[in-house]
């Protein structure tokens, strides 16, 4: 399997995350920065396992308002020098700032472009910000289709076919285990199975049945068993196929 997001902030020894991940069959992981702590846990987690992580470093809504045009070009010129699969996670939420509206909006569209120059899918948080990130996406990929997954998809059908509209990936976590999660449930079902991705986004939101502890790749098998029975095919052959996918779209 193909862990298509997780972050490694939390721990200062990735090694043992890594191995049991190994162990339980997840023998791919984006190991995925957005913020100056979470892209030195990304890096801890692919020098530790380059056979097994790869790497995306990005600057996500948090850091908007906070980092100018020199921050910008320092940021840049590390994604050239290091071997990233992917820029991200960056995005737009105004669940938690929505005063930073404006700032995230520039921050974004700069990502934007910086992966359209690049040649480097995006990974996209948008929570409550739908419109936005589409016209976000609209605009910096006028001229060609977007490359990227809107990962730790929450939105519903309708926001899904967009999304896909625009030639994006959509991943699924853990939250599509939870008891209330019937139209993401519904949208597991929905997807196409050539731009369907899965992922744990640990250490945040443990599938069932481990809600409560700290999430980890090695959950993986649970978010795939589940997406399986949405879709009413083996959970071997969803294993499979979305991490072809991911290999597809990461390179």
């Amino acid at each position: 399997m193909f862990d298509s997001h997780a972050h490694f902030h939390h721990t200062h020894d990735p090694a043992p995350i890594i191995q049991r991940a190994v162990d339980a069959g997840v023998t791919r992981i984006l190991a995925v920065g957005g913020s100056p702590e979470l892209e030195k846990g990304a890096l801890r987690a692919q020098a530790a396992a380059p056979e097994n992580v790869l790497l995306a470093l990005g600057l996500d809504r948090d850091q908007a308002g906070k980092i100018g045009k020199d921050d910008l070009s320092s940021f840049a010129s590390r994604l050239a020098s290091l071997k990233c699969c992917a820029l991200g996670e960056t995005g737009l939420d105004y669940h938690h700032a929505p005063e930073t509206r404006v700032p995230q909006l520039a921050l974004f569209a700069e990502m934007t472009a910086l992966a359209r120059n690049r040649g480097l899918p995006l990974i996209i948080h948008t929570r409550e910000a739908d419109d936005d990130t589409l016209a976000v996406l609209d605009e910096g990929f006028a001229q060609s289709p977007a490359r990227g997954v809107v990962h730790c998809f929450t939105g519903n059908i309708p926001f899904a076919r967009k999304c896909l509209d625009r030639g994006l990936h959509i991943s699924l976590s853990g939250i599509v285990t939870f008891r209330n999660a019937d139209t993401l449930r519904e949208v597991a079902a929905y997807v196409p199975m050539d731009r369907l991705l899965i992922e744990t986004d640990s250490p945040f939101l443990a599938p069932v049945p481990l809600r409560g502890k700290t999430n980890e790749p090695a959950f993986l098998p649970h978010v795939a068993e589940c997406v399986a029975q949405c879709r009413k095919i083996p959970a071997p052959l969803l294993a499979t196929v979305t991490r072809a996918n991911a290999e597809e779209l990461f390179r």
